[in-house]
């Protein structure tokens, strides 16, 4: 059984910066592509971004191009979300996923987190 835990999250001012963290357990990470999504208060989950089983290949939604970037460790079993540039509406809890293929629904990742609340104060 995979096992998702993200840490990181928390309470930052507007243009401030965070790294979120994704640790998985329970199988082959490299097995799996990876990929964060959000959900701010009354709206639904939306993805952000992906990133491939090698790492080779990244897509980040265009809302946040530019200010957030994944990356994997695969030698740490752990997958990143560098934030910068935090504006409010980036509050969310933040869950990461994962899946043997890639893709931007949610319906495509067969596992996930429990999430992780980021919080940007103005």
């Amino acid at each position: 059984q995979v096992q998702l835990a993200e840490s990181g999250g928390g309470l930052v001012q507007a243009g401030d910066s965070l790294r979120l963290s994704c640790a998985v357990s329970g199988d082959t990470f490299t097995s799996y592509a990876m990929a964060w999504f959000r959900q701010a208060p009354g709206k639904e989950r939306e993805f952000v971004g992906s990133i491939s089983r090698s790492g080779s290949s990244t897509f980040v939604e265009g809302s946040v191009l530019g200010r957030f970037t994944i990356s994997r460790d695969n030698a740490k079993n752990t997958v990143y979300l560098q934030m910068r540039s935090l504006e409010p509406a980036d509050t969310a809890v933040y869950y990461c996923a994962a899946n043997r293929a890639p893709g931007i629904k949610q319906s495509t990742y067969a596992y996930w987190g429990q999430g992780t609340q980021v919080t940007v104060s103005s």
